[in-house]
C-alpha cells in the first residue's frame, strides 16, 4: 500500500490549523529562526498547539531549518531544533548536512529542495546522511522523477502547485548581488519578478520594463496519478507567505483529487492521515492567487513558461472595458462587455489590467450588474482586457465556509439484561474502546420507537468524531430495550469520544532514517553546504530560457538570436548565458 500525503505550507499556527480541516495529511511550518522565510516565523508555543491539533488526526507538523548558517550559529539552530523537537515536530526539513551529525535530533529528516536534488547521485548522497526523505527541484522530467524513486528506498516528495522560482532552489544570489539580502538567509527580494530591460550587445532595447524573469505558477494537479505512480509519495504545495484563504482553496482543491485517485485505485493507495471532511465550499484556484498556470519541464518539453507582462495576479480574465465616464472629484464609471453571460460582479471586486508598464489593480466600489463605479484609475482605456484578481464573493464563501474534519467511528451497541450496556467503538485508525454503562430505567413500551432513538442519538457527531451505529445486540427477556432520554444517551456518546480522545490516533509509518553517524566509509561529521563562489561566478542557473520565451532559439526555433543579451535595471547590467549542451540559462554580473 503507497500512502499519499499532501502537504500544505502555513505562515501561522492558525493557517496550519485551516489546512488540516481542508484536507492536508502534513504541514510545513517554521519556527523562530532558520526557517528560510524571515515574515514567516512562529513560537514553539505555537507549534507545538498546531502539532497537539494534527496528531488528532494523525497528520504530521514539519518544522523548517532550511537557511544557510552564519559563523557563531550552529549552536542556536542545534538549541531551536531541540525545543521544536520537544514542542510535537514529526520532522525536519534541512538544508544543512551537519543536523544529521547531532544524535540529540531524534525525529527524521528531510532534505529541503534548497539541496538542489536534481539527479540520483544527489538523492542518493542526501539518503546515505540519513535523510528519510528528499524533496526534488521543481524543473524535473517525470521520468528524472521516475529513475530517483527507483535508485532510493527513502520518501520523495515533489512541489505541485504555487510560485516558481526562476533559478534552480538554493542556488540564487540574485537577490543578495542587487539588494544586499540573501535568499540563503530567508530574505529574498524576488528579484525575479522586478521589472527589467532586455537589450543586446549593441545597446539596442528588446524588451522594455518587463518581468523578464518572472514564471508563472506552478499546476500539476492533472498530473497526480502519474506522479503516484512514478513513486512521489509526498505532494506539496509552496506558499508560507500566502494568506489563509489562498491555503484553504488550494488545500481542498487538491484534497479531493487525492480522494478521487485513491477511490480510482482502493488496494494501492490511501491517504497518509485520517479523517474525512464535511462542509465547506466549492474550491476553485482560478479563483485565488496566480500568475497563469505551468506544468514546467515535466514532460521534458519546452513550453511558454514566463508571466513577464504580470508578475503579479493577474486573475480570471473577466471581459473588456466600454464606455467610461469620469468625473472629477467624484471617481469614474465603466461598462463591462463580458467574456461569458454567467458573469456576476460584486462590490469590493478587485480587477487588474495590463500596460506598458506593468501591471495595475483596483478595486470596483460598486458593482451593479455589469456597471462598475470606483475611483479614477487615469490608465484604464476603453477595449483594454479586463482580468478580475478579487472575486469578493468567492472570498466571502471561503470564509464562512469553514471545514470541518471528523474521524468516522463505528459502533456496535450490546444490551445485557435489564441494565447493562456496552458499547463498543472502533475509529478509523484502528484505536477500539469498550465502555460499560448501568442504567437504572424503566423498559421502553415502545420498542421501535427506543431502537429508534438510540440509533439517532448515538450516530451523531461528538468532539471531531462522527458516530455510526453499525450494530444493535439485544439480550433481555423479549428483546426489551431500556427507556433511555435523548440527553442521557448523548451524555453516553461524549463519554466514549472521550475514551477515544485519551488513546493517541495511530499515524501512518514514516520512512526508515536517522541510522547514525558516521558510517563505514563516511567522514567523522558531513561538510557544511556552503557551495564556492567566486567574485563573477554565476548569480543564478535556470531551466527557462529567454531566448526561447522570444522565438529567437537557434536549437529548437531556428532563431539567429544577438551574440550577446543583458538585464538592465536601476543602472545594474546582468549578461544571460546560454548553456545549450545543457539546455540551461544562466545570470551573472557584467
Amino acid at each position: 500500500m503507497q500512502f499519499l500525503e499532501l502537504l500544505a505550507p502555513a505562515r501561522t499556527k492558525d493557517i496550519g490549523i485551516a489546512a488540516i480541516d481542508c484536507g492536508a495529511d502534513a504541514v510545513y511550518i517554521a519556527g523562530p529562526e532558520f526557517g528560510a522565510r524571515k515574515a514567516a516565523g512562529n513560537s514553539f508555543e505555537d507549534i507545538a498547539e498546531l502539532c497537539a491539533y494534527a496528531h488528532r488526526f494523525g497528520a504530521r507538523i514539519f518544522v523548517t531549518f532550511n537557511t544557510l548558517w552564519q559563523e557563531g550559529e550552529e549552536e542556536e539552530a542545534h538549541a531551536q531544533l531541540l525545543r521544536a523537537q520537544q514542542a510535537g515536530a514529526d520532522a525536519f526539513i534541512i538544508r544543512e548536512p551537519r543536523i544529521a551529525a547531532w544524535a540529540d535530533v531524534t525525529v527524521p529528516l528531510h532534505a529541503s529542495t534548497q539541496c538542489a536534488i536534481r539527479d540520483v547521485e544527489r538523492a542518493r548522497y542526501f539518503e546515505s546522511l540519513g535523510c528519510s526523505r528528499i524533496i526534488l527541484e521543481r524543473e524535473l522530467p517525470l521520468q528524472t522523477i521516475r529513475e530517483i524513486c527507483a535508485a532510493v528506498s527513502c520518501e520523495v516528495e515533489c512541489f505541485v502547485h504555487g510560485a516558481l522560482c526562476v533559478g534552480y532552489s538554493g542556488d540564487c544570489r540574485l537577490s543578495e548581488y542587487l539588494d544586499g539580502r540573501s535568499a540563503d538567509r530567508g530574505e529574498c527580494i524576488q528579484a525575479c519578478r522586478s521589472l527589467y530591460d532586455l537589450v543586446d550587445g549593441q545597446g539596442r532595447t528588446l524588451l522594455r520594463n518587463k518581468a523578464v524573469l518572472s514564471l508563472k505558477d506552478f499546476n500539476l494537479k492533472a498530473r497526480l496519478e502519474e506522479l503516484a505512480d512514478a513513486g512521489v509519495s509526498s505532494f506539496k504545495i509552496e506558499g508560507r507567505l500566502k494568506n489563509a484563504s489562498y491555503v484553504k482553496n488550494v488545500v481542498r482543491d487538491y484534497s479531493l483529487a487525492l480522494d478521487a485517485l485513491v477511490a480510482k485505485y482502493p488496494d494501492r493507495y490511501r491517504r497518509a492521515s485520517w479523517g474525512v471532511v464535511d462542509g465547506g465550499f466549492t474550491p476553485d484556484t482560478a479563483k485565488t492567487f496566480n500568475r497563469g498556470y505551468t506544468e514546467l519541464f515535466l514532460d521534458g518539453e519546452r513550453g511558454r513558461w514566463s508571466s513577464m507582462d504580470a508578475p503579479k495576479s493577474m486573475g480570471e480574465a473577466v471581459g473588456t472595458v466600454c464606455r467610461i465616464r469620469r468625473t472629477p472629484g467624484r471617481g469614474m464609471q465603466f461598462e463591462l462587455r463580458p467574456l461569458r453571460r454567467d458573469l456576476q460582479l460584486r462590490n469590493g471586486d478587485g480587477f487588474a489590467f495590463a500596460t506598458a508598464d506593468g501591471v495595475v489593480g483596483f478595486r470596483g466600489d460598486v458593482c451593479e450588474g455589469l456597471l462598475v463605479r470606483c475611483k479614477d484609475v487615469p490608465d484604464l482605456r476603453e477595449g483594454m482586457q479586463l482580468y478580475r484578481n478579487i472575486n469578493a464573493a468567492f472570498e466571502k464563501a471561503l470564509e464562512a465556509g469553514a471545514c470541518r474534519r471528523e474521524i468516522p467511528v463505528s459502533l456496535s451497541l450490546c444490551i445485557r439484561g435489564k441494565y447493562v450496556l456496552e458499547l463498543r467503538a472502533r475509529s478509523q485508525d484502528g484505536r477500539e474502546v469498550l465502555s460499560p454503562f448501568h442504567t437504572d430505567v424503566e423498559t421502553a413500551e415502545n420498542r421501535e420507537r427506543a431502537a429508534a432513538m438510540l440509533r439517532e442519538q448515538l450516530s451523531k457527531r461528538s468532539g471531531i468524531y462522527h458516530f455510526s451505529l453499525d450494530e444493535m445486540d439485544v439480550r433481555t427477556a423479549g428483546g426489551n430495550l431500556p427507556l433511555l432520554s435523548a440527553s442521557t444517551i448523548n451524555g453516553i456518546r461524549r463519554l466514549v469520544a472521550e475514551d477515544l480522545d485519551a488513546l493517541p490516533c495511530r499515524a501512518v509509518p514514516l520512512a526508515a532514517g536517522r541510522c547514525g553517524w558516521p558510517r563505514p566509509g563516511q567522514p567523522e561529521r558531513p561538510q557544511p553546504c556552503h557551495p564556492e563562489r567566486s567574485e563573477g561566478s554565476e548569480l543564478l542557473r535556470t531551466k527557462y530560457c529567454v531566448r526561447y520565451e522570444l522565438g529567437l532559439c537557434p536549437r529548437y526555433q531556428g532563431g539567429q538570436p544577438p551574440q550577446e543579451l543583458f538585464l538592465l535595471n536601476n543602472g545594474r547590467r546582468l549578461r544571460l548565458g546560454f548553456d545549450c549542451a545543457a539546455c540551461e540559462m544562466t545570470v551573472t554580473p557584467a
